[in-house]
């Protein structure tokens, strides 16, 4: 078998490998008379159809299945003689002398892995963020839980930041109705943001009964296009205005949120634990993300373009799946809108690849299952997601994953320096 290996520019390589066209059409003809044993032809019971009437009619495919195969074989083979770590997938070409009833050579066309260099990390800076949790921290998240469990009820007052306020409104521009610019029983809590800021704003201080007209403008990046940056009047007809009542922190509170004996400092010490979980992910997180950039800054090595255009279809793909699943409708995608992100991905992975091969930092079953564990402990029943995760060798390849860039986040922390840098809850969850 011939193979002559040439290295273009870069990660391009070439293969020229030339297949015998005897056995290539011994196997043709071998697998059309499988074929015509039971093939299915007009004219024909089944099985019963001439050898040529089958080649004629499913000759050219069967031979396309057999060059397939063969070319793959023979590739494999001679890269493992020449011993190439290949990238993506080869493209193959059939070069001149197609009419060659001896051999057919064809050329492959593929990239190889890059080496890949890692700079010495000693001088890099990376900071834990350190936090202590407060009672102030819990009593913080269970109001934002009594909020989520609000009620309201009416009032007389004028509506204020929190307050639910009901009404009519019919907005014009230039004199002119316009599409979307009215409605009816539209209920909106001034200060979460359901509606445009200047509109929310004019609804402060409006009591039940009120009619009020204001102008606003649009802003500059609106929606819709006929309306962005235009200037427009509003007349509301407000219908009430109601103030949020929270329930009190109590038995019914914490059996409402899963404790069954109402207990409420066991809620309390479960919504500690919750925050605890959650401090050290966002602090691993923090951590990782600063870990993967001092790589980025500290490793160079030539991009494979073939894996770059895999991810870019990938992440397409994967954008266009959510997208239809939520049905967004947009603009249409394109690869270009991709490629920087995937570029990134690829080099990252390709960095953490060669850590993790060079300093052995293999995903031990005990990580796993700690990290399994870990995972499961926030659900009502850790028992069975433990188990989902077991069952499924894609969910366990993707934990085994979590572990490899657990590894190298520890690996790159030995090297750097690390500083650990006392942090408030509020700022590690960015909250204002």
């Amino acid at each position: 078998m011939q193979a002559n290996l040439e290295v273009l520019e870069g990660l391009a390589r070439r293969l020229d490998i030339s297949v015998p066209t005897g056995p290539l059409e011994t196997e043709v003809q071998s697998r059309l008379k499988r074929l015509a044993r039971n093939v299915k032809m007009d004219g024909f019971r089944p099985g019963k159809a001439p050898l040529a009437a089958v080649a004629r009619q499913h000759g050219p495919g069967v031979r396309q299945e057999v060059l397939g195969e063969t070319l793959q074989t023979r590739f494999g083979e001679a890269v493992q003689t020449h011993q190439l770590k290949i990238a993506g997938y080869p493209r193959f070409e059939q070069k001149g002398g197609a009419d060659n009833t001896v051999e057919m050579t064809f050329s492959a066309h593929f990239e190889v892995y890059p080496v890949v260099k890692i700079d010495d990390l000693a001088g890099g800076r990376i900071s834990r963020p350190v936090v202590e949790l407060a009672d102030a921290d819990v009593d913080k998240t269970l109001n934002v839980l009594q909020k989520q469990r609000r009620t309201f009820e009416p009032t007389d007052k004028a509506a204020a930041e929190g307050d639910l306020v009901k009404f009519d409104y019919q907005g014009t521009v230039d004199g002119a109705a316009f599409e979307g610019g009215q409605g009816e029983d539209f209920a909106a809590v001034i200060g979460e943001g359901r509606l445009l800021k200047d509109f929310e704003q004019s609804l402060v201080g409006v009591k039940a009964g009120d009619n009020k007209g204001f102008d606003m403008s649009f802003p500059a990046d609106y929606a819709a296009a006929n309306l962005a940056g235009k200037q427009a009047h509003f007349e509301v007809q407000v219908k009430a205005v109601e103030t949020p009542v929270l329930p009190p922190v109590d038995a019914d509170f914490a059996r409402a949120l899963g404790v069954e004996d109402g207990d409420v400092d066991k809620l309390k010490a479960e919504v500690k634990a919750n925050l605890e979980r959650e401090v050290k992910r966002r602090a691993q997180a923090k951590l990782k993300e600063q870990a993967m950039e001092l790589l980025l800054q500290k490793s160079s090595l030539d991009l494979p373009q073939s894996l770059v255009a895999m991810e870019t279809d990938r992440l397409m793909k994967m954008t266009e799946a959510d997208m239809q699943s939520r049905g967004v409708q947009t603009m249409k995608l394109s690869a270009d809108m991709f490629t920087g992100q995937a570029e990134r991905r690829v080099r990252l992975g390709l960095i953490l690849a060669e850590i993790v091969q060079a300093n052995a930092l293999k995903a031990q079953p005990e990580q796993i299952r700690t990290l399994i564990a870990e995972q499961a402990e926030s659900y009502e029943d850790p028992v069975q997601v433990v188990q989902w995760y077991y069952q499924s060798p894609e969910r366990m390849q993707e934990i085994e994953s979590l572990a490899l860039e657990e590894n190298v986040v520890a690996w790159v922390a030995g090297q750097a320096q690390v500083e650990n840098v006392t942090t408030s809850f509020e700022d590690l969850m960015g909250r204002a």
